[in-house]
């Protein structure tokens, strides 16, 4: 009997060890809505927070300041891009986009060194610009084999290259796609100037030579006036979409990024996103194959009038030169730049490491994370400038990276100056100005005496003296403390920080600041395209 039971343990022990042992379900994503709403925001990408990117293709050795959409630009008869072509470079009809791609000679472009630059930086993740509207890809695009960078510019697959030098340097890795727009976007190089000496001659993108760069001439049904070619398509050929899908799972199957990026809504406007969200479930299930059967990719999409179709929950948003109001409950990516989106080779147009840093913060306490576009030269190397802005971002992240990293917004994002994240049983109380000499948080008014243990200044010996008051928790600082971007005090509690019962104190409107961003930089980086007001799908 003894042997009996003993013998019914053991099978009954390898019973379970095989049910122990059975591999993790694989995640399946099919293209409808329902389905693409299984997804979930990855943990790593929670904890990242800080990603860059580069806005950088032949379009930075244009020769111009007017480059932030040149391709597109330099066709429009009376553009400055138009003008500063006609002064640098020729006639359209004569010398063309074709040509500055085939000119544009990148011989400072290192990817390791990028990826250290940006590490160093205090970036958890990096994206690759794989390709932009002018449609010229970053990789051994086998359907797009003449116009991409093994051919012309680096001569070199700098997709694989970056995402070498990031898995390498233990980073996320993922890739921006700005293509689905393109054959619209693009269609400006069929026309011909309206007036003077050349009037009539065809521009050099008719020359069916070269359509595989300049694509087919689409007619005002699928495309739509001015207003509507900087967006998606209204109509685009099914040749053209089978492409761009083509195009999209060839990069996904080559290089599995971790991070993808649509500028724009859900492709495409005339099949309710249908193509569109066969690129995002081929992604999703690529990505899950990678990762024991789970995903952990990252889709982004932006919720913007005309840009294709946007539905909830299907993706991460991504918010352009934008920030929230509050405090969202999934959480949001928002982009920005160091200035324009492409180098100009101007002096002027720069934002201070102070106010990116600053819009960094205030879009963490709000649950999204912040990704800065830092637009290389057309040589491939970064200008003193953003040089400067790299190595600021990284001396403060240094010493104040764990209010940052792997950190959870709190029940408020701040009050006044500042932003307030939390870790665990740390809240972090950032101060965007220099502390006052006796400087009250107002929305702490409501802790109790044994809620606060210690409070500390990160990167700093001393610590200040605190004493909780019916206004609020009172924070004396000590003097002369050293100049930052930012400053850090982490208020140790005996409880987990979410648990600790607030007032909500003096919320400040981001609508002011949105609206100036895109007053001054528009859709094209440079203010002369406007960017379309965003849908509120909080």
């Amino acid at each position: 009997m003894v042997h009996s039971f003993k013998k019914r343990g053991l099978i009954l022990a390898f019973i379970l060890g095989i049910i122990g042992c059975k591999p993790t379900p694989t995640q399946v994503f099919e293209p409808t809505v329902e389905s693409l709403q299984q997804y979930q925001t990855p943990e790593w990408f929670k904890d990242a927070k800080f990603g860059i990117y580069c806005h950088w293709n032949a379009q930075s050795a244009s020769k111009s300041a007017n480059n932030g959409w040149y391709a597109r630009h330099m066709y429009q008869e009376g553009h400055p891009a138009y003008e500063d072509h006609l002064k640098n470079w020729g006639h359209p009809s004569e010398v063309g986009y074709k040509d500055i791609i085939k000119a544009w000679n990148p011989d400072k472009f290192d990817a390791e060194e990028w990826i250290r630059l940006f590490k160093d930086a205090g970036a958890k993740y990096v994206l690759t610009m794989a390709v932009h509207h002018d449609n010229f890809d970053f990789w051994d695009s086998e359907h797009q084999p003449r116009w991409n960078s093994l051919n012309y510019g680096p001569k070199v697959n700098v997709v694989a290259e970056m995402k070498e030098a990031a898995t390498n340097a233990g980073l996320r890795w993922g890739v921006r796609t700005h293509l689905a727009r393109t054959y619209s976007w693009f269609q400006t190089n069929k026309r011909s100037d309206s007036t003077g000496p050349k009037a009539g001659i065809p521009y050099d993108g008719n020359d069916p030579e070269f359509g595989d760069l300049y694509l087919e001439k689409a007619t005002p049904e699928q495309i739509g006036d001015d207003s509507d070619q900087i967006r998606h398509p209204l109509n685009p050929s099914e040749k053209w979409m089978t492409h761009w899908k083509n195009r999209m799972f060839d990069l996904i199957d080559k290089y599995h990024p971790d991070h993808f990026y649509f500028d724009g809504a859900i492709p495409f406007l005339n099949d309710e996103g249908k193509t569109g969200m066969e690129v995002m479930a081929h992604f999703y299930n690529d990505n899950a194959a990678q990762h024991g059967g789970r995903n952990e990719g990252v889709m982004v999409i932006k919720d913007i009038p005309r840009h294709g179709y946007f539905y909830e929950k299907v993706s991460t948003v991504v918010l352009e030169r934008t920030r929230e109001n509050e405090i969202v409950k999934i959480p949001r990516e928002t982009e920005n730049s160091t200035g324009p989106w492409f180098y100009t080779g101007k002096e002027d147009g720069y934002r201070t490491s102070k106010s990116l840093l600053h819009e960094m913060i205030d879009v963490v306490s709000k649950n999204c994370n912040f990704v800065l576009n830092v637009p290389p030269k057309p040589d491939g190397s970064f200008d003193e400038k953003s040089l400067a802005i790299l190595k600021d971002f990284g001396i403060w992240f240094k010493q104040n990276g764990e209010a940052i990293y792997e950190s959870r917004p709190w029940k408020t994002f701040g009050e006044g100056d500042v932003r307030f994240t939390t870790n665990g049983n740390k809240l972090f109380a950032i101060f965007l100005e220099k502390p006052q000499p006796n400087q009250i948080l107002k929305s702490l008014q409501n802790l109790k005496d044994g809620d606060i243990e210690s409070i500390s200044i990160l990167g700093s010996s001393q610590a200040p003296t605190w004493n909780l008051t019916a206004e609020g928790l009172e924070i004396k600082s000590p003097e002369n403390l050293p100049e930052q971007l930012a400053y850090v005090y982490e208020i140790q509690c005996s409880k987990k920080a979410s648990e600790l019962e607030f007032t909500e104190i003096n919320l400040q409107s981001a609508e002011e600041i949105n609206k100036a961003n895109q007053e001054k930089y528009g859709a094209d980086g440079q203010g002369t395209e406007a960017l379309p007001e965003r849908k509120q799908n909080n």
